[in-house]
């Protein structure tokens, strides 16, 4: 059975020095700029939620607009500071973050293809070997290893393969 194609996609070594030249231009911009968080510090900090974004404007606001409520020990201008990086980023992250989903999704299909490809080759592969063509023992010999059933120290059965069944694609 063909599987259809799901893409084509193709780069030019063009293509590939510009992007590439653009993410180094990011990383040298962020460089210095940016924090690294330890999963402990990420669980620690989190994020705000959307309502507690919209608290924050709203403080914002209220600060601006009666400045003599706010207390001494609050650095107006820090907080200041910190409110348009933090909208600077984000804004820039929605970007970026778009841009990984396509390039995930787009890899998604790329690994779906090549997958169900490598699967019809491996099948060819092993017909060919049990009508003994020559040179197919070999071939054969070194895929069939992705789908033969590994028995673990408990006696149960496990695959070690991608397809999930545990056993060799039917060829």
């Amino acid at each position: 059975m063909a599987f259809d194609n799901l893409i084509s996609l193709t780069f030019s070594e063009n293509d590939l020095t510009t992007i590439d030249q653009a993410i180094q231009t990011i990383e040298a911009v962020l460089s210095g700029k940016t924090i690294n968080l330890t999963p402990e510090q990420r669980q620690q900090y989190g994020r705000i939620a959307e309502q507690n974004k919209l608290f924050v404007n709203k403080a914002k606001g209220y600060m601006e607009q009666y400045p003599q409520h706010v207390p001494g020990f609050v650095n107006k201008a820090e907080f200041d500071s910190d409110y348009t990086a933090r909208q600077q980023v984000e804004s820039r992250l929605q970007r970026l973050s778009s841009i990984t989903e396509q390039l995930s999704d787009t890899k998604v299909l790329l690994d779906h293809d090549n997958y169900h490809n490598a699967i019809t080759f491996y099948r060819n592969v092993k017909f060919l070997s049990g009508e003994n063509v020559p040179g197919t023992n070999v071939i054969y010999d070194d895929m069939k290893q992705f789908f033969v059933p590994s028995l673990p120290s408990d006696g149960s059965s496990t695959a070690n393969n991608t397809s999930g069944n545990g056993q060799e694609p039917v060829g």
